[in-house]
């Protein structure tokens, strides 16, 4: 369902909305949760492992992926954010934690980078097998397919691994939608943007990212990466929990664009990677004050938002910031207790 130019549609306001998550850059079980959140050690145990090992855990590594799952009365819907870098460690970590890949409908990708993108192939595949073909529909835009890269501080400039094409999506048996607008996913339970405006004065994205149509085009600047996208669900009585996997464009302008959007609707979660690590590092206090207008009840950080900045937002907001891990489960439901971490 997209939605007209200018005229932001509501998403569907849910009872219930959980997150899994299957691709992080941190595994640590042993930290404090928030009251809605279970360990990766927790989840494992509900999973049915024997023991725990090497084995029955997750592995983390560079990139990120969510399986969300929402409820209005009797019907759910699931729905993939990303899914991370690579197909053997996405599967064994949904494996190890018991998910049923079948039940997924939907996979939401955020930009065209191998991080998010990489183990898309094989969780189509994994898809199919219990759905049949076409029965997994995949978002996308256009400007998520150019070559992408890195100009190193020596000059090199390293390419990074191409994302899988819509036509190679659609041939593992995937539906694909390449479309730059906002749209509603799945009975309007997931709002999928547009193009977030740039509007701050300090999130000016990299200078070291670059990009290209193919090899018959010279590498030209992308600091920006206009092709990010962001997800939002309204869950009822708490408000808006958004994920921004990466926050190329920056988290106060995430913030920013989704208040223009739905202005009267509380942020109760932003959850994600902030990029705010290495060479993003000089931004971080404006990041900080930048957040405090908006009165997010949880920021869920992981990823690339890196430790500095975590310790940045944990020092100005408190219990309200928490360090995401993979494996760990959230449940957001105004009308149940908040289970043990």
């Amino acid at each position: 369902m997209s939605v007209a130019p200018g005229q932001p549609a509501q998403p569907a306001v849910v009872d219930f909305l959980s997150v899994d998550v299957l691709t992080d850059n941190v595994s640590d079980t042993y930290v404090s949760k928030t009251l809605f959140a279970v360990s990766e050690f927790a989840n494992v145990v509900l999973a049915g492992a024997k023991e725990i090992s090497g084995e029955t855990l997750l592995v983390a590594n560079l990139g990120y992926g969510l399986r969300l799952r929402t409820r209005i009365g009797q019907r759910e819907h699931v729905l993939l954010f990303d899914t991370g870098t690579e197909g053997a460690a996405f599967i064994r970590n949904c494996r190890n934690l018991g998910l049923d890949l079948g039940s997924v409908e939907a996979i939401a990708i955020t930009h065209g980078h191998w991080d998010h993108m990489g183990a898309v192939p094989a969780a189509i595949d994994a898809i199919v097998a219990r759905r049949g073909r076409e029965s997994v529909t995949v978002h996308v835009n256009p400007g998520m397919f150019n070559e992408r890269g890195v100009l190193l501080k020596g000059g090199v400039i390293f390419p990074a691994a191409r994302v899988p094409t819509p036509a190679q999506m659609t041939e593992r048996g995937a539906r694909v939608v390449n479309d730059g607008a906002a749209r509603l996913l799945l009975d309007g339970h997931f709002y999928y943007s547009g193009e977030i405006p740039r509007v701050t004065t300090f999130e000016t994205g990299r200078e070291d990212h670059l990009c290209r149509r193919d090899n018959s085009e010279e590498w030209r600047p992308d600091p920006y990466l206009m092709d990010e996208r962001m997800l939002i669900v309204h869950v009822r009585d708490l408000g808006l929990v958004v994920f921004t996997a990466c926050s190329h464009a920056g988290v106060v302008n995430v913030c920013t664009e989704v208040r223009r959007l739905f202005p009267d609707l509380p942020i109760h979660a932003v959850m994600g990677g902030l990029h705010l690590g290495g060479v993003m590092e000089h931004i971080i206090p404006q990041t900080v004050e930048g957040l405090r207008p908006f009165d997010i009840r949880y920021i869920i950080a992981g990823h690339c938002t890196g430790w500095r900045a975590l310790h940045a937002l944990a020092d100005t907001y408190g219990e309200r910031v928490s360090q995401s891990a993979v494996g760990t489960s959230y449940t957001f439901d105004a009308s149940a207790p908040s289970p043990a971490g």
